[in-house]
């Protein structure tokens, strides 16, 4: 089973979100041995584009919503991309209460959307309002061809290699402060190399004094072979083990309980799965 969300190959440029940006924008780019990578980012929707978006999802939206940036990634020879955007990552958040994180600032975020979104009329049903999610990115394929198991992992030496960097970009996706008591994010960042690139997307959230949240997708692409490996790791723990934990060491306990690179070390792995796609030659199938 997999929660990937399809698409058709326009979804590359981000038309899966409610909104669409009036002013033209050519979006950075760059082409490596067939891949074409591409990256998004404007500013943080508006009034219109926010109640919109969220008729169609069925929940109120973060705080700041940037529904038209996206990360994507297309080998243009066999039409396979997978692209990252706020809609379709959003759209996986549990919107039936079930997962609901049921604590005291629950009230407190409640009435702090209500304020945020009174434009809004329609009445949304309780959902995970940190909106955690498991969003590993939108697949594209017009052949069929998807993301089989692996366990192959992705190679981190070639990595660590200090190969010339071609294009780098960080967007953010979306991001809400949890009515002042933590904070929800989730962004993404891509690395070209000559051989190879790495993209990260991460969801991170920080509910203070409840519970720390990590979720990371890895994309790896081998430009030679065609290879792309995808990594989904997730990682939680209660804030106050973390912090127990945290106590004995002369750190500065707060700036690392928000620092998602050094909680990536310290919290707990509870999923992991790799999958791996061949790109090679599949055109011709």
């Amino acid at each position: 089973m997999t929660s990937d969300h399809r698409a058709a190959p326009v979804a590359i440029l981000g038309s899966n979100t409610a909104a669409v940006s009036p002013s033209a924008q050519t979006p950075n780019a760059i082409t490596v041995k067939g891949f074409k990578i591409s990256t998004q980012k404007f500013p943080i929707l508006k009034a219109e584009p926010i109640e919109a978006m969220t008729k169609k999802l069925g929940i109120s939206p973060p705080e700041m919503i940037f529904g038209d940036n996206f990360v994507a990634i297309e080998h243009e020879k066999s039409g396979w991309a997978i692209n990252f955007n706020a809609f379709d990552a959003l759209d996986r958040v549990d919107k039936t209460g079930e997962s609901m994180l049921k604590v005291a600032y629950s009230k407190e975020w409640q009435k702090s959307r209500e304020a945020t979104h009174d434009g809004i009329k329609e009445v949304v049903k309780p959902f995970d309002w940190s909106y955690s999610t498991d969003y590993k990115g939108t697949v594209i394929t017009s052949h069929g061809h998807d993301f089989q198991e692996s366990s192959k992992p992705i190679p981190i030496e070639l990595l660590k290699r200090p190969d010339p960097i071609l294009f780098f970009d960080e967007v953010i996706l979306y991001e809400d402060e949890l009515a002042d008591n933590g904070i929800t994010m989730l962004s993404c960042k891509v690395r070209v190399m000559p051989a190879r690139l790495l993209l990260l997307s991460r969801f991170f959230m920080r509910l203070d004094n409840v519970l720390l949240r990590l979720r990371d997708t890895r994309v790896f692409v081998d430009f030679e072979s065609a290879e792309v490996t995808r990594e989904y790791q997730s990682k939680e723990c209660e804030y106050e083990a973390v912090r127990q934990k945290l106590a004995s060491a002369r750190d500065d306990i707060p700036a690392i309980m928000r620092d998602p690179n050094r909680l990536s070390d310290i919290l707990p792995t509870i999923e992991k799965r790799l999958e791996r796609a061949s790109l090679a030659n599949q055109w011709e199938d």
